[in-house]
């Protein structure tokens, strides 16, 4: 199969975004299974997607040649993220956790900017402090007060956008690397989340028709397909346009919240979403600006 074109291959990524976007209400949907169940069988349905690709493309050949070291290395990206995000939605709310998590666009772009060859200037330091703040007045409820009970789901929601920043950015440096490699990644997850959920939890499955609806979706979209066509943007697309337009995400996930009635459209959430996104948007116009704009 052909390598896409680079401005393909940007398209391409960012319809990850999109499948993002829906990530926080279906996980809010699949209550009250516990993350790393929920883990476990996300990552077996999409290790099964991916099986069924590769074996559909022929690509079934290139995973034997993929080194164990760089299995490994997906793996606890796509484990890590997963478990660090689901388990945030559980213990905070889920529009403020989802937004922190959404940190990651921004982080991409910080990340970029200190790879060889690459500068960071104060745009990308005042857009931080911006998306930052953003955070903060999540965190805080718009000033309402510090709500010590959801820092530990904040905290994870943090780390979680550490994560998946690294992995994107690791990644790039891993191009010539096959996308089939993803579904590895997807069932090496799977089988430690399943480990991990025998002996840390309790097996407790999704409530009726919905709640199973909402763990197949996440099976097929944010936890399965999205990871192949992400893997395609970063190693093959521009990941500065890439991670710029992944700014979409944190507004998009919010949005969909409060249309289906799970987040309140106040004017703290608003406010926060505006300022995450447009210092992260700030942080994508200084890494493409000229050197000596910076």
């Amino acid at each position: 199969m052909r390598d896409p074109s680079r401005p393909l291959a940007t398209a391409i990524g960012f319809t990850a975004v999109l499948l993002w976007a829906l990530l926080a209400v279906l996980t809010v949907w699949t209550q009250p299974t516990p993350p790393l169940l929920l883990n476990a069988i996300c990552f077996a349905i999409g290790g099964a997607v991916g099986l069924i690709w590769c074996a559909s493309t022929g690509g079934l050949g290139q995973l034997r040649r993929v080194p164990l070291g760089v299995y490994a290395f997906g793996t606890v990206g796509l484990f890590g993220y997963h478990f660090l995000y689901f388990s945030a939605l559980r213990m905070a709310p889920p529009a403020e956790a989802g937004l922190i998590a959404y940190l990651w666009p921004l982080l991409i772009v910080l990340f970029s900017g200190l790879l060889p060859g690459e500068q960071l200037r104060k745009g990308h330091i005042i857009g931080a402090l911006i998306s930052f703040v953003g955070a903060g007045i999540l965190v805080t409820s718009g000033g309402a007060g510090f709500d010590l009970a959801n820092l530990p789901g904040y905290g994870l929601a943090l780390i979680c956008a550490l994560f998946w920043s690294t992995y994107s950015v690791v990644s790039r440096r891993f191009g010539a690397i096959p996308t089939a490699s993803v579904t590895v990644f997807c069932l090496a997850s799977a089988v430690l989340s399943a480990l991990a959920h025998l002996a840390l939890e309790e097996t407790v499955w999704p409530v009726g028709f919905a709640g199973w609806a909402a763990l197949a979706a996440l099976g097929l979209g944010p936890v399965g397909l999205a990871f192949f066509v992400w893997d395609v943007g970063v190693k093959r697309g521009d990941i500065q346009m890439l991670g710029v337009a992944s700014y979409a995400a944190p507004l998009l996930s919010t949005l969909v919240l409060v249309v289906v009635g799970i987040a309140a459209p106040t004017g703290a959430l608003l406010v926060a979403a505006l300022m995450i996104t447009g210092g992260a948007a700030l942080a994508g116009w200084a890494s493409n600006a000229r050197p000596s704009g910076g």
